[in-house]
């Protein structure tokens, strides 16, 4: 009875997990298996189909020739590997200034930083956009870039890991002579691997599936990211052509799975620290 018992209790966290992760995965099975068929037998079987592989060149040839996915990749690699690297760089510097130094405002500072986060990003939109017509930025990567160059969730999230490092290191290395800057480069940067590599997710993540800004200041497919290089091929040549929109969709997502794949170990690791601390 015992070993029933503790039997069911190791069966039960997969019992609720396993629903759940099947219910994730399902959307992108549909997705890559209608990228795989006709339009016609994505909603239902068809008399006399053609062969999976001759439907599947037709729609990722179509997705490839009909619409510039490539250059949407690139557009989307360019804009979120130089926003992951503005966040990167301003947020390290700033979260090592609020763990480690002592000066006047370090606390309101906090404070505002806590509060940036509680401001949704449709508040500040209509003054940036302003800006950028002003300063005639709109369709460009700058417009893209600049409402993203810091992060206050990785202010916070970096923060906390600094914290952690023991002052004593901190002072040692300032008494051998090195400045604040070697110290976040040689000290600092490196502790930070883990959470790094897990906001480098969540980051890049956001910003490829982000539609709202790219909406806003975006009017040419040269400038437009991956998903809205998608609601430009489902208005003009998708339709409801599901096999090419399904197929240009699979591609788009294939670089977010494999920045996931590469960064897995890294980003458990990071989550698992933050939630220690």
């Amino acid at each position: 009875m015992t070993a029933l018992l503790r039997f069911i209790r190791r069966l039960a966290p997969h019992a609720i997990l396993l629903p759940a992760a099947l219910a994730m995965v399902y959307p992108f099975f549909w997705m890559v298996r209608a990228s795989l068929r006709t339009s016609a037998e994505v909603f239902g079987a068809v008399p006399d189909a053609p062969p999976i592989w001759q439907s599947a060149a037709e729609n990722y040839g179509r997705a490839l020739i009909e619409s510039p996915v490539l250059q949407f990749i690139a557009n989307g690699l360019l804009v979120t590997t130089i926003i992951l690297g503005l966040q990167v760089v301003t947020s390290v510097m700033t979260a090592y200034a609020l763990a480690k130094l002592r000066f006047r405002g370090a606390g309101l500072l906090m404070a505002l930083v806590v509060l940036a986060m509680a401001i949704p990003p449709q508040v500040p939109a209509f003054p940036l956009f302003l800006t950028l017509a002003r300063m005639r930025m709109l369709d460009s990567y700058f417009a893209l870039i600049l409402p993203y160059m810091t992060s206050a969730f990785a202010i916070i999230m970096f923060r906390q890991f600094i914290v952690g490092i023991p002052d004593d290191i901190i002072l040692a290395a300032r008494q051998d002579g090195m400045n604040e800057a070697d110290i976040v480069m040689r000290i600092v940067v490196p502790a930070l691997k883990p959470a790094i590599a897990a906001f480098a997710i969540f980051s890049v993540t956001f910003h490829w599936n982000d539609l709202y800004w790219p909406m806003i200041v975006i009017k040419s497919t040269n400038f437009a990211p991956p998903t809205l290089g998608i609601l430009y091929f489902r208005s003009q040549d998708g339709g409801n052509d599901f096999g090419p929109l399904m197929a240009s969709a699979t591609l788009v997502t294939l670089p977010m799975i494999a920045l996931f794949l590469a960064l897995q170990r890294q980003f458990v690791r990071g989550v698992t620290m933050s939630g220690v601390k």
